[in-house]
């Protein structure tokens, strides 16, 4: 489970994330990523104490074309799992929704994990605890395909 000062609750916090963050789509999800304006704090923050920066909060969508109730509430605690490790990772004050597409019902959780990596380091352009120390001698990640 997420902490409550990590969680995104609000329609017009999952809004501004989605509409005004960039986005990088993987097979089985799509992570929205919307940081910190440089404004010094944000007036929507439910949790925000006044002079401290907020947290990174993450939020979920995972609809109906994922699966049953069963599979979907599945997903979202693999994705919330997989987050919780990753938040030291956001910046302070940084919004993230992760969408998961209808593969992600039927993918275990470490191919959530590469695809949640793979997006998370193409937006901050920063090594993920999955691709961390994944390197052979040559410098080159293991398992990429040439493209």
């Amino acid at each position: 489970m997420l902490p409550t000062e990590n969680r995104l609750r609000r329609r017009q916090d999952f809004a501004n994330a989605v509409r005004r963050g960039r986005r990088a789509g993987r097979p089985l999800l799509v992570v929205h990523l919307r940081t910190d304006s440089g404004s010094g704090h944000d007036d929507t923050h439910p949790h925000g104490s006044g002079g401290s920066t907020p947290p990174a909060r993450a939020g979920f969508v995972v609809s109906k074309a994922v699966g049953g109730a069963v599979v979907r509430n599945l997903v979202k605690r693999r994705l919330r799992h997989l987050v919780r490790e990753r938040l030291p990772l956001l910046p302070p004050g940084s919004l993230v929704v992760v969408r998961a597409l209808p593969g992600a019902g039927s993918a275990d959780h470490a191919q959530l994990a590469r695809d949640l990596d793979a997006a998370l380091q193409r937006l901050l352009g920063v090594e993920t605890p999955a691709t961390t120390g994944r390197r052979n001698p040559t410098g080159e990640a293991k398992g990429k395909v040439a493209r």
